[in-house]
């Protein structure tokens, strides 16, 4: 389902970091996120709100300049 704030997510599970591009352009690598985390993201409803409650301030993460 598209969502209104991530314009697109991956996950590397060797790594566990997920990666998630904003739809403002700015990509951003989440460390040490369970494999779990990303499924319940992938499956959820909205992506933003799953993202904000779950993901958002829990993980370590560093902002990447481009994609």
């Amino acid at each position: 389902m598209p969502s209104s704030v991530i314009s697109h997510f991956s996950y590397n599970e060797q790594d566990k970091v997920l990666k998630i591009t904003f739809v403002t352009g700015l990509v951003y690598h989440y460390k040490n996120v369970p494999k779990r985390t990303y499924s319940l993201l992938k499956s959820s409803i909205s992506k933003g709100r799953y993202f904000n409650f779950h993901i958002k301030d829990k993980f370590k993460f560093e902002k990447i300049e481009s994609d």
